[in-house]
């Protein structure tokens, strides 16, 4: 009875910083490092409580669940976190006397961490059941470390055998557990987000559909105006004011343009697209735009590949992604476009720059109403890009570094 108390107390230590940030750091505390950091704490106390109160299978057999907040923190937070981590258990068991036991936590961790790190990467740009895979994956790896160097450290006996092949299967399965229930939260949390902000949009859309009529009307008149009253003889200044004027009645009447064409349902019918062929129009036509920039866009198109989807609709969200990726890059610079087939049935559509890239938080905040990164931006071009791709049953991934660059991942169905 008390291996089954010491054992649910284990998960109990390892559930509660997960409520917590859900329930209050994801929505309350803003800034991704800030975030990082709260969590980071909130871990190293479910280790040290971890460690405090193990499961006690014998006299001299007991082992605890500390994997699992280290991996979790060192897979979602990095490898800052997975450091702070690692040194506050090595102290931690320091505190506990200098003996077999040490030294073995130590030789553990120096072995498993690089790989931990090295699968970071992978984990973080993967699906949610590759990254459960991985995560277990990870989890059994550490568990099998720690046996082969416990054993080399003290000696294989029957009871320690027991202990370690008993700790192998429950870090897995805990391991399962936490990583399905994290993305599940975050999943259901991902999409409450995703309906208060389509309501949002919804209400916006329909004022704007009520008022953009009776606004397009005098702008129209006023433009028309303006061109009368830009005669050849006018002071260059004055033309000068009159072309500023015209241009920003048009940049209001594309504004407008934009709520409309988010709010409008969907009714464009969708066909079979070669992406190869749609990629190469989108190229054409945004070339001359690049050039402008000091922008070389280059292209690595493999063999033929379909789609469902509204070519037209298509090519307005590749526009939009593409003058957002050229635009980063205020001195100059290439686009690489590429495109592959995955093994889980999408086209994977890359679109990558080296441009002045984006924090997470900026990432995060892609495609919401009213943000963007453009001085004088509305972010509808990007509201209106994740809204088709969604409506061809895509979506789109952003993967950037600060001053590095960003990429674009759009991944669509592929037909046969």
């Amino acid at each position: 009875m008390n291996i089954i108390k010491d054992f649910l107390l284990q998960l109990m230590l390892m559930i509660v910083p997960i409520f917590i940030y859900f329930t209050f750091i994801s929505e309350k505390v803003k800034g991704y490092k800030k975030q990082n950091i709260i969590m980071t704490v909130l871990w190293g106390i479910s280790i040290l409580f971890c460690m405090s109160f193990p499961v006690s299978l014998g006299e001299n057999a007991r082992l605890d669940l500390r994997i699992i907040p280290l991996l979790l923190m060192s897979l979602y937070g990095g490898i800052w976190s997975s450091l702070f981590l690692s040194a506050l258990i090595i102290v931690y068991r320091l505190y506990f006397g200098i003996s077999i036991g040490f030294y073995n936590t130590v030789l553990v961790l120096l072995l498993s961490l690089p790989v931990i790190w090295f699968f970071q990467k992978y984990f973080i740009r993967s699906e949610k059941q590759k990254r459960v895979r991985i995560a277990v994956g990870l989890s059994l790896f550490y568990c099998i470390v720690g046996f082969i160097v416990f054993n080399i450290l003290r000696g294989f006996t029957l009871e320690n055998g027991i202990v370690q092949i008993i700790q192998l299967i429950m870090g897995g399965l805990v391991t399962w557990f936490f990583i399905v229930l994290y993305e599940t939260i975050f999943e259901i949390n991902q999409i409450r987000k995703e309906l208060q902000n389509a309501e949002k949009v919804r209400v916006i859309s329909e004022l704007t559909s009520v008022f953009a009529h009776e606004i397009r009307n005098p702008m129209q008149v006023t433009r028309g105006f303006l061109e009368l009253l830009n005669e050849p003889d006018l002071p260059k200044e004055k033309k000068e004011y009159i072309q500023i004027s015209i241009e920003e009645l048009d940049r209001a009447n594309e504004i407008i343009s934009d709520f409309l064409a988010f709010g409008k349902p969907t009714t464009d019918i969708n066909e079979r697209i070669e992406v190869g062929n749609q990629l190469q129009r989108v190229v054409k036509i945004i070339q001359s735009y690049g050039m402008n920039h000091n922008v070389e866009i280059k292209t690595e198109i493999p063999g033929e590949s379909w789609i469902y989807a509204n070519s037209q609709r298509l090519h307005q969200s590749l526009i939009n992604i593409l003058k957002n990726a050229i635009e980063s890059m205020p001195n100059g610079g290439i686009v690489l476009i590429t495109y592959t087939s995955t093994n889980n049935g999408y086209i994977r559509i890359s679109i990558k720059d080296e441009g002045v890239g984006m924090t997470k938080e900026q990432i995060d905040r892609l495609g919401y109403p009213y943000y963007s990164l453009k001085e004088t931006g509305t972010g509808l071009g990007m509201m209106v890009s994740f809204q088709i791709i969604q409506s061809f049953k895509g979506k789109i991934e952003v993967i950037s570094e600060k001053d590095k660059g960003t990429e674009f991942i759009i991944l669509l169905p592929q037909i046969y």
